[in-house]
């Protein structure tokens, strides 16, 4: 019998490879759970954030009770300048070509002086990457703090990795101390944003055979909830989402937990979270606290490439369980739905701002020669009055048509963020949270539940490379 073409799948919900990945070899899948399986609207999750935050700074007697939280003036994959208080958005060599001196946005001559001869380098502590959507409050409140610091408003002394370290205190208390995520469990309607896809793609993967784990940093009580809340109505009747997951391991402080060698803890009464010791090999069905990667290796008898870990913090999920472990790793970056989406609206600009750059190399590539063939003219002693005259109507042409590009170019510099621009380019080139996608990678998409439409048997092919010699 002669076989359908399969459905297409819309670009924003394609997922996307870097190196090759055969499902089909995959014998367990990892999960995070906040900005993974889940997914929380942005705004409403990190407004609340910021709010505990602010409140705990105004506590300290700074004047922070008119800010606000506006998640339009920051994008993930910025990265914070320390040493001189400043937003940048660096390109894959780490070039700044964008920056904001706090909320302010640097003009060309003022970026130039403050990045003349700098690279951005991850290494160095004066650069803090924005690896995750919960970097966006921490992002918007330095910024904001920065103006009130410049304006002498806040305690002498202090320099901007003082205040960065005051922000991120702060923050951090709010995700620690569980009052927004007692919100959360309180409202989850107004936080959580339902995606029967994932269900279905989880059961599908059971269902063939695929070892579901779910490795998250919440507790087990707010895990619980959620997931009770996100999937459990999507579900096949009868089944809960603990019926998937074959391990279940909460507050497991990553990057930590595949980096170091952390004790278990069996979750012993699953209604009070009663914790007691757990040495030896990992039970299926049973919830863990804390642990270590190595051991769940061990455990599961599986190797690094036959497990493949989903997550949505660059680093934490990615970065480290790729470099230490050697896992295949997916990267959800929730964001690239409305980045392609635009992208695809852009298309007939696009085409017509390539066009004018076409021409304009050429204009460019025609008076370079003018120039030289007007050089050997005064050598020889010729007259070059009209190659002069040449070289002038050229330039005139080529300002001319420069008038034309600008608009196009500051609009495709606007795609998704208007400040900022689209989040996998700074300018013409990659951006820098591109290329640590590149690196770390192995495939991403925009949401966990598109593995759906690719099925557990996908052999997802990397595209070839491309190279500035290849034919157009």
């Amino acid at each position: 019998m002669e076989s359908s073409p399969p459905p297409a799948v819309p670009p924003e919900r394609r997922i996307y490879a870097n190196r090759t990945l055969n499902l089909r070899s995959i014998r367990a899948i990892g999960y995070d759970m906040d900005y993974t399986l889940i997914h929380y609207r942005v705004e409403e999750w990190e407004r609340g954030a910021y709010e505990a935050a602010r409140a705990a700074l105004a506590a300290r007697g700074w004047p922070v009770d008119g800010l606000a939280f506006d998640p339009a003036t920051v994008i993930r994959g910025l990265t914070l300048d320390l040493e001189l208080g400043n937003l940048v958005k660096p390109t894959r060599f780490g070039y700044v070509i964008k920056a904001s001196h706090g909320t302010e946005p640097l003009d060309y001559d003022r970026l130039r002086r403050a990045y003349h001869g700098t690279v951005v380098n991850l290494a160095e502590d004066r650069f803090v990457f924005l690896n995750t959507l919960f970097s966006l409050s921490e992002a918007h409140l330095f910024a904001q703090l920065v103006d009130l610091l410049d304006e002498g408003l806040l305690p002498k002394g202090m320099s901007y990795t003082d205040v960065y370290r005051a922000v991120r205190e702060t923050i951090d208390e709010a995700h620690m101390e569980g009052a927004l995520k007692d919100k959360i469990t309180a409202d989850p309607e107004r936080y959580v944003v339902h995606d029967p896809d994932m269900a279905a793609a989880l059961v599908d993967q059971h269902g063939a055979g695929k070892r579901l784990l779910l490795i998250t940093n919440s507790g087990w009580d707010y895990t619980k909830r959620m997931m009770a809340y996100a999937l459990d109505p999507h579900l096949p009747a009868g089944t809960t989402w603990r019926d998937l997951f074959e391990v279940v391991i909460v507050s497991s402080s990553k990057p930590g937990f595949f980096e170091g060698s952390a004790p278990w803890f069996e979750v012993v009464d699953e209604e009070r979270g009663l914790l007691r010791p757990h040495p030896g090999a990992i039970a299926p069905g049973a919830v863990y606290f804390g642990g270590n990667a190595a051991d769940l290796e061990e455990s599961l008898g599986l190797s690094g490439d036959q497990i493949l870990y989903v997550g949505d913090h660059l680093f934490a999920d990615v970065h480290v369980s790729k470099t230490l472990l050697r896992w295949r790793t997916a990267l959800i970056i929730r964001e690239l739905e409305s980045e392609i989406l635009d992208q695809s609206e852009f298309v007939p600009t696009e085409h017509d701002l390539q066009a004018q750059m076409t021409r304009k190399e050429d204009l460019q590539r025609r008076l370079s020669l003018l120039r030289l063939e007007r050089q050997h003219a005064m050598a020889a002693g010729e007259g070059h009055r009209a190659l002069t005259r040449a070289v002038e109507d050229l330039r005139a042409e080529i300002v001319a048509l420069d008038e034309e590009i600008a608009p196009l170019a500051r609009a495709a510099g606007r795609l998704r963020n208007e400040a900022w621009g689209p989040l996998m380019r700074s300018g013409n080139d990659k951006s820098l949270f591109a290329r640590q996608v590149e690196r770390y990678a192995d495939v991403y998409t925009s949401r966990a539940s598109n593995f759906r439409f690719e099925t557990p048997y996908a052999f997802l092919r990397a595209a070839r490379g491309s190279l500035p010699h290849d034919p157009a």
